[in-house]
């Protein structure tokens, strides 16, 4: 057995494979189903596990792009550009970066001209919002 914690193993499965079963997690995690149960309770109760995802190749999306969009903010503003940007439907995700740009966000669009709308008339909208910065993505390598 790894020496890897059970939550870490647990963890590790549902990564992989948000879809598998409390069963499949167990023979894979070397633990019961009623730990497995346990443990999700507890991870989803702590907000580790704050959702489960289906990852999608954007290529094979027929009518729908996905372009991660680097987002520049005001420092002063921050905080209340970061809440507005959260409230938008247009974005799926929105993350906290270290590179380029504050924030990254996932949008999901029909095609290039309605993302330049989202952009455009959204994301730039937001009081703080300096530029977005977007890239489509191609094709799912991984």
């Amino acid at each position: 057995m790894s020496t890897d914690s059970t939550e870490e193993r647990i963890l590790g499965v549902l990564e992989e494979d948000a879809q598998a079963s409390y069963a499949e997690i167990a023979e894979r995690a070397g633990v019961s189903k009623p730990t497995v149960r346990k443990y999700i309770d507890k991870l989803e109760e702590e907000g580790v596990i704050v959702g489960y995802t289906a990852d999608v190749d954007p290529k094979k999306l027929s009518s729908q792009s996905i372009a991660l969009v680097g987002v520049d903010v005001e420092s002063e503003r921050y905080v209340e550009a970061t809440q507005k940007l959260k409230d938008l439907a247009a974005i799926e995700s929105l993350f906290t970066s270290s590179g380029d740009h504050m924030l990254m966000a996932e949008v999901r669009a029909r095609d290039g001209d309605e993302l330049g709308e989202v952009i455009s008339e959204e994301l730039l909208d937001v009081d703080g919002v300096t530029a977005a910065h977007p890239s489509f993505l191609q094709e799912r390598l991984k």
